[in-house]
């Protein structure tokens, strides 16, 4: 039996988890990734079979992981690159229901490239302000190196 044969939904208002998700792809070498439980409790409570899920911030693909592994679509944008491909890789396991996740190099300012009630759910985690700078402040428009919660508000709104 794997830890995710014996995973069940957390219903309270305070989320606990000693011990982290390692069910499918996950791990947690990506800085500031969050436990699998997270995604996997929003995506099921909020969420259909065959629903259409965005992550604008995919990281390393735990929301990505989790919606291929609960049968439901999903986009990730990342502004870096190397997420992308961290993602893409962490989306290399067979699963079935057939469901398709899909990965792109993306602003999540911008995302006129959706069609209209395309989404179902909008699933992130946003930065942690200017305490983890994903690239490292070589990508000018990553929302990490912002270092205020109003100016990233603004931003991203």
């Amino acid at each position: 039996m794997t830890d995710f044969d014996k995973y069940t939904p957390e219903f309270t208002t305070v989320w606990s988890f000693p011990e982290r998700g390692n069910w499918a792809t996950h791990n947690s070498k990506y800085r500031g990734n969050f436990a699998p439980q997270i995604p996997r409790n929003v995506i099921e409570m909020y969420s259909e079979k065959g629903d259409s899920i965005l992550d604008p911030m995919v990281g390393a693909g735990t929301t990505l992981i989790e919606a291929k592994l609960l049968a439901r679509n999903a986009i990730g944008l990342d502004i870096n690159p190397q997420a992308v491909e961290l993602t893409k890789t962490a989306l290399r396991f067979k699963h079935h229901p057939a469901s398709e996740q899909k990965v792109k190099v993306g602003d999540a300012r911008e995302l006129s490239f959706l069609k209209d009630d395309s989404i179902d759910l909008v699933m992130t985690h946003p930065p942690y302000m200017n305490i983890i700078r994903y690239s490292e402040g070589k990508i000018a428009e990553d929302l990490s190196n912002i270092g205020s919660l109003p100016k990233f508000c603004d931003e991203i709104e």
